[in-house]
């Protein structure tokens, strides 16, 4: 009856893990054994069958019969008077096999033999779930939100595997409700003891490569070629696209009509700004498409140095750097040059480092930080848009202009 309910207990196991009857089997006997070594000292002479569908489970003790008073190993020998009450016609020499019921081992063993196969079959059950998202790190995965913390959000599988978005892979405009779906990327899988620790990321560029990739069919087909993926999570993207048939625009199959085909992709990340750019080997060109929506009047570029001087006319210099500068550092990432602006046809201007005794070095800082280095660069924007783009008051940007523009009238 012990045997049938402890195997009873782990035919469970097998239906709900799907755990193969190969393995299932080779668990218990490695259990089993384990078992046997603890109780008698060794497992070589036993003999195990399981049958795990049926819950049958048989363990055999095989022993060699010796003359009565010369047993030396109680293990692998048995006396001669011992053998004949199994079967009357045993003789010195024979071999033995005799039934052990689990009884025999102990309650304390049984409840031991059933905490370490479990213990075995969860093992198995969370090196197969590691090896399965391992093979999944990098491609898009959808997961229930089953709970909200403070530092990341706890995500259940279809099958009950636990993901976890941290805070920081979570796009800035996310909110989540308990039982929604969400989508991202696995993007790292570690075994933490003997659980598996699953990853998803909403902000890495790759999330936004499979995306295109899942959204647009030309380039889940191959047609288009998606070269490189630049972002600032929920506020601006850079995606550069190409394709071997000159037949196929890139850029308009990705967008599609009046925005389309990219509307569903902006929408799943909080309304990311996303440019497609046409891809070319050619690098002047290349940096041009990179800065739009700007207008660029001419490039100087330094190959060895990675650094290229772009210069611009006055009103289109605030559209090269972007909000919060972010267009000029995507521009940069998806290039890989830096990228130094300047106003085409000023000649004479002042780096605004050279007011540090007037103006605090924060203030410079927040010009800094929107691509207004110098004393020009400041006055000749609009104080409105100036209040918008920086974290400065109306009254510390006219305070500023009113030192730059006595500097200019010297």
């Amino acid at each position: 009856m012990e045997n049938i309910a402890l195997i009873e207990s782990f035919s469970e196991f097998k239906d709900d893990k799907l755990i193969d009857r190969v393995t299932l089997m080779a668990i218990l006997e490695e259990v089993f054994r384990n078992a046997l070594k603890k109780r008698f000292g060794s497992d070589e002479n036993f003999d195990i069958i399981i049958n795990p569908d049926k819950g049958d489970l048989e363990i055999w003790r095989n022993r060699i019969v010796v003359a009565d008073g010369e047993v030396e190993d109680e293990n692998e020998e048995i006396a001669l008077s011992e053998a004949q009450k199994i079967e009357p016609d045993f003789e010195i020499g024979e071999d033995v096999s005799e039934e052990v019921k689990l009884i025999d081992l102990g309650r304390r063993s049984i409840l031991a033999l059933r905490q370490n196969l479990i213990a075995k079959i969860h093992e198995h059950d969370n090196t197969n779930i590691y090896k399965q998202f391992k093979d999944l790190i990098g491609e898009i995965y959808t997961a229930e939100v089953h709970h909200i913390r403070h530092r990341a959000v706890i995500l259940l599988d279809d099958e009950g595997n636990e993901i976890i978005l941290p805070k920081d892979k979570q796009i800035p405009s996310d909110f989540f409700r308990k039982g929604e779906n969400v989508r991202g990327i696995i993007e790292n899988v570690d075994l933490k003891g003997n659980k598996p620790s699953i990853i998803m990321s909403r902000t890495a560029p790759e999330f936004l490569e499979k995306l295109f990739e899942q959204e647009i069919p030309e380039v889940f087909d191959g047609l288009i070629n998606v070269k490189k993926v630049v972002r600032v999570p929920g506020e601006k993207a850079k995606v550069a696209v190409d394709s071997y048939d000159d037949r196929i625009d890139p850029v308009g199959a990705c967008v599609g009509m009046k925005g389309s085909r990219i509307h569903g992709i902006v929408r799943e990340l909080g309304n990311e700004n996303i440019d497609v750019i046409n891809y070319t080997d050619n690098t002047q060109l290349f940096i041009t498409r990179a800065l739009s929506p700007a207008r660029i009047t001419s490039l100087k570029i330094d190959d060895e140095r990675k650094h290229v001087e772009v210069f611009l006319k006055p009103e289109e210099v605030s559209k090269a750097i972007g909000k919060g500068g972010f267009n000029i550092r995507l521009a940069g990432q998806l290039t890989g040059y830096e990228i130094d602006v300047f106003r085409e046809g000023v000649e004479e201007d002042v780096e605004l480092t050279e007011f540090a005794d007037e103006i605090d070095a924060w203030v410079i800082e927040e010009f800094s930080k929107v691509g207004l280095d110098t004393a020009k660069s400041v006055l000749e924007q609009d104080v409105d848009d100036l209040v918008k783009r920086t974290d400065l008051e109306e009254e510390t940007i006219n305070e500023v202009r009113r030192i730059l523009k006595e500097e200019f009238e010297q």
